[in-house]
């Protein structure tokens, strides 16, 4: 089932299933690819081939850890770990980052060392046919990577394809290099090794500042909050859905709460078997696991209470840095007044919240107001 970002969502198993056989495709090809360029890099004295040689070999390691943590993440849940181990995944996304990382400096290192103690390259012609071989390998295997990890919701997947690709790139400087040596005979080897290396250490920062993102927790996808409230507004009822956290415990592994604003009148047991058939609604639709489900009564009858709102609305929006209101219900005889304001994360809540008390209170003064401060969570 393909969901709104184009990522075709597929059963665990079939996931793991293509996750691992990627991986192995992945090894396969970077340890033969490895093989051939140290060769290459031996034979020639060439410190930018046998780099890129260590490059191809730390690829294949990263596939192996990426094996490993699908494995890890694919165990049943149990009584330490109740909600599962799919954030193994981002774990093993880590140590990934973190070869990545350690290849790129070591080689940054050998590489000066060739500058301060420079040895001439000797290319054959059968080595410049194995680096051109490589390039061509290498954008292949990142295209299907890529593709695989798209399929399979699998960042570190696209993480490895976006790194093949890259590595080509760097195979054609490599390529570039011996052609320029080989026919002018200017050795450039330890200079594009250094840039080699600078190039795999950004790379390795991105990936680790990626993973550690998903680790803390990062912003919910906008397209993924949309499509659960909208599935939620489904149900009819239902005036709106608000305050929805999503929290991930994994790729495709998510367990979510939310508010909606129901009737006034409604009976509590339609509003149990409202909120179950919308629980039911949103894990058929999108897999997501609606835990908690809070109620917020709307006013229905009273269109004094209408105006209210409206002006309220006006009242609170009119600041830039309060970005939605909800929740809103009076009770006109008891002269009291209670929503929730979302607030932007350039004030503090607890300052915003004092500016829409007062703001309100000057308009409503015989009112005894009750607002909650929410956090800009989700779009």
């Amino acid at each position: 089932m393909p969901d709104n970002s184009g990522t075709i969502m597929m059963d665990g198993g079939n996931r793991d299933k293509v996750i691992v056989r990627t991986s192995i495709v992945s090894i396969v090809t970077n340890l033969f690819l490895a093989g051939f360029k140290a060769a290459v890099g031996f034979f020639s004295h060439s410190i930018a081939v046998t780099l890129d040689a260590v490059n191809n070999l730390s690829d294949s390691v990263s596939s192996i850890v990426t094996i490993v943590g699908t494995k890890l993440a694919i165990k049943p849940p149990d009584k330490k770990h109740p909600l599962g181990h799919g954030r193994a995944e981002y774990l093993t996304a880590l140590v990934v980052a973190v070869i990545v990382l350690y290849a790129g400096v070591t080689s940054f290192v050998e590489s000066l060392k060739k500058i301060l103690n420079p040895e001439t390259p000797d290319y054959a012609p059968v080595s410049l046919v194995i680096i051109g071989v490589a390039v061509l390998t290498k954008v292949l295997l990142g295209t299907f990577v890529i593709k695989r990890g798209k399929r399979t919701n699998s960042g570190a997947l696209e993480a490895s394809g976006r790194d093949a690709l890259f590595d080509a790139v760097l195979s054609f400087s490599v390529l570039v290099t011996a052609l320029i040596f080989f026919f002018f005979g200017i050795s450039l080897e330890a200079y594009v090794g250094a840039a080699i290396s600078v190039f795999i250490i950004k790379s390795g920062l991105e990936m680790l500042s990626d993973t550690i993102g998903d680790i803390l927790g990062k912003r919910v996808d906008t397209a993924v909050s949309k499509e659960l409230k909208s599935v939620i507004c489904e149900e009819p009822g239902v005036f709106g859905a608000f305050d929805v956290v999503l929290n991930d415990y994994g790729p495709n592994r998510y367990y979510a709460s939310a508010h909606v604003e129901l009737s006034d009148d409604m009976k509590v047991d339609e509003i149990d078997a409202l909120t179950r058939r919308i629980q039911v609604r949103v894990f058929e639709k999108t897999g997501i696991i609606l835990t908690a489900l809070g109620v917020y009564s709307h006013n229905t009858s009273n269109p004094e209470v209408r105006e209210m709102r409206k002006k309220v609305t006006e009242i609170v929006l009119s600041n830039s840095f309060a970005l939605q209101i909800h929740g809103f219900y009076a009770d006109t005889e008891a002269k009291t007044m209670r929503f929730d304001v979302v607030f932007g994360f350039e004030i503090k809540p607890e300052d915003g919240l004092d500016i829409v008390t007062k703001e309100v209170q000057e308009a409503f003064p015989d009112y005894t107001l009750s607002i909650v401060a929410d956090v800009d969570i989700t779009d």
